[in-house]
């Protein structure tokens, strides 16, 4: 079986890549290759349509931190995103944000949407919790922005490259799971309040785990 694990930076999964230099294959049977995408979208769907259109993995796998809309979620958990949607592709009408769905240039349900976000059901790691990610291209840092996504499309993590990782895989019809693991709640910005090394450490003893399972 053959497994891709992107991230958007190095450091995000530093410690995985460190323990695949002395495992070349997992359980005799699990290969894995890593591919670092940049941070954004335009820079995660380069980089996989690149790879894709060379290999095409049994499993690609996403992961990363991100923050968490959910503030009775703790710090430190990692969870599988079941859908994706763009949370500012679109354009500003006044005082009010729509979409590309929302003013007619996107049709719900053109693929690979459904009802118009990109879905996952994907049956690995059943254990982790299930959650719903947003993905944009400017952090969310006050409290306007942050009312307007949660208004809109109700998300619980939000990260700048999962709705890409979901796209190309969904239009490719390759398995894929993508992982985040919480290092701070979006709010209005306070980096004192992050604990990216807790997130690093968690988010790659789940990569890890995950990957001795696979059968």
């Amino acid at each position: 079986m053959k497994v891709l694990v992107t991230a958007a930076t190095q450091p995000e999964i530093k410690p995985l890549m460190s323990w695949l230099e002395e495992e070349v294959t997992i359980n005799g049977q699990i290969e894995v290759e890593v591919v670092i995408t940049g941070i954004g979208m335009f820079s995660t769907a380069y980089h996989l349509g690149k790879y894709f259109a060379k290999k095409r993995p049994d499993l690609a796998i996403q992961a990363g931190i991100a923050g968490s809309f959910q503030h009775s979620w703790p710090i430190g958990e990692t969870v599988v995103i079941e859908q994706e949607v763009l949370g500012d592709l679109g354009v500003e009408d006044n005082d009010q944000y729509k979409d590309l769905f929302d003013i007619g240039l996107w049709n719900t349900d053109m693929p690979p949407f459904t009802h118009n976000y990109l879905p996952n059901t994907s049956k690995f790691a059943q254990h982790l919790r299930r959650a719903r990610g947003v993905t944009v291209n400017m952090v969310s840092g006050s409290a306007p922005t942050i009312a307007r996504l949660e208004e809109k499309y109700q998300p619980d993590i939000e990260s700048m490259e999962g709705a890409a990782f979901h796209y190309c895989c969904l239009m490719e019809k390759i398995p894929f799971l993508q992982l985040r693991t919480i290092s701070n709640y979006v709010e209005v910005r306070d980096k004192s309040k992050w604990n990216i090394p807790l997130a690093v450490t968690n988010l790659n003893n789940t990569l890890r785990a995950l990957l001795q399972e696979i059968k």
